[in-house]
């Protein structure tokens, strides 16, 4: 198939850009590089043997959405782009509805004129809210978030379902998934946030370059093995082959819209973390203990049975091979990808 990948240039889009290449997909990429860098499309190309069109335009835009379907010919869809920091999110809710929404409606819009019947959508599984019982299941309702980033992907999940219902051979999986770590095994594409890394292992990441003094670790009384959050952290190489699993295996969904975890089905810790990659660099790395951060929870994780079963995926990689080839991507790349 010729699939649109929005926000292709992104961390996990990248990614499975290459997954898709790999699976014998040709590829479009849609990014306005907001969160991202134009240097990484030199670099799929080099790493996939092809030529990538790609298309520099902010998707919430109607009609530069359509130019894209009127000049390719799309036969499906693997919508990523969307803002997606969490604090970021509650400084500013109206932007994130604003960006978040309408790119998800000017995609439908494009896709119902042009008879593209088959989305996965990216979704989170902060979708299940701060009181899911753990590990999260796909039946669990009603969705809630904690935060505007949170909600925009309940609402998109709604929008998504009620757009499948009422569409005559529109088929959708919305994947829920955690914390995507680790990079390429080349080493030559990765994670590269923009300003302070929201999440653990980039920050872990920038401390052992050198580009960060230490870590905090917030918390250390909470009920787990060694009382700091357990999270499920999943290999974005392992979180790409699932989105190309679930893009195959819309053709042969009997219902139009279905939800699937993407998971190890295993909590880590901080501290396990953190330990794991002090082995991929050889060396003790700075940190510390601090306070808990409101609104952390102490451990959740996805169970990914349905994934497993349906799409016949699972992850493979373990937490060590996260650290290294994270490990690998930073310390090639110290400052990320140039500008």
């Amino acid at each position: 198939m010729r699939v649109l990948v929005s926000g292709g240039a992104g961390y996990i889009g990248s990614h499975t850009v290459l997954a898709l290449i790999a699976g014998g997909h040709d590829v479009v990429i849609a990014d306005d590089f907001s969160n991202s860098k134009p240097a990484v499309l030199p670099r799929l190309e080099a790493l996939s043997g092809t030529s990538i069109p790609l298309y520099g335009v902010d998707l919430t835009d109607p009609d530069k959405t359509e130019q894209i379907f009127v000049e390719q010919p799309i036969d499906a869809v693997i919508h990523f782009a969307g803002l997606k920091a969490v604090g970021e999110s509650v400084a500013k809710p109206l932007e994130y509805y604003r960006n978040n929404l309408d790119s998800t409606f000017s995609l439908l819009g494009a896709m119902r004129r042009h008879g593209v019947g088959q989305l996965v959508f990216s979704s989170s599984a902060t979708v299940y809210g701060d009181n899911a019982p753990v590990p999260y299941v796909e039946t669990y309702e009603p969705l809630s978030a904690a935060s505007p980033y949170g909600r925009t992907k309940v609402m998109i999940e709604h929008v998504l379902s009620d757009t499948a219902r009422a569409t005559e051979g529109l088929r959708i999986a919305m994947l829920r998934y955690f914390n995507p770590v680790g990079a390429d095994a080349s080493g030559q594409i990765g994670e590269d946030p923009q300003g302070t890394p929201n999440n653990l292992m980039p920050y872990i990441a920038q401390v052992a370059v050198g580009r960060r003094p230490s870590l905090t670790v917030y918390g250390n009384d909470y009920p787990t093995a060694d009382g700091t959050c357990e999270r499920d952290y999943i290999h974005v190489t392992d979180l790409a082959s699932g989105h190309v699993a679930a893009l195959n295996h819309l053709p042969s969904m009997t219902e139009p819209v279905r939800a699937f975890n993407l998971g190890t089905g295993t909590g880590t810790s901080v501290l396990q973390l953190l330990h794991a990659f002090e082995r991929a660099v050889g060396r003790e790395l700075p940190w510390e203990f601090g306070p808990r951060r409101p609104g952390d929870l102490p451990a959740y994780w996805a169970d990914p049975t349905r994934a497993q079963t349906e799409l016949g995926w699972h992850a493979t990689k373990t937490i060590d091979d996260m650290c290294a080839d994270t490990w690998r991507w930073q310390s090639e790349n110290p400052n990320g990808f140039p500008d």
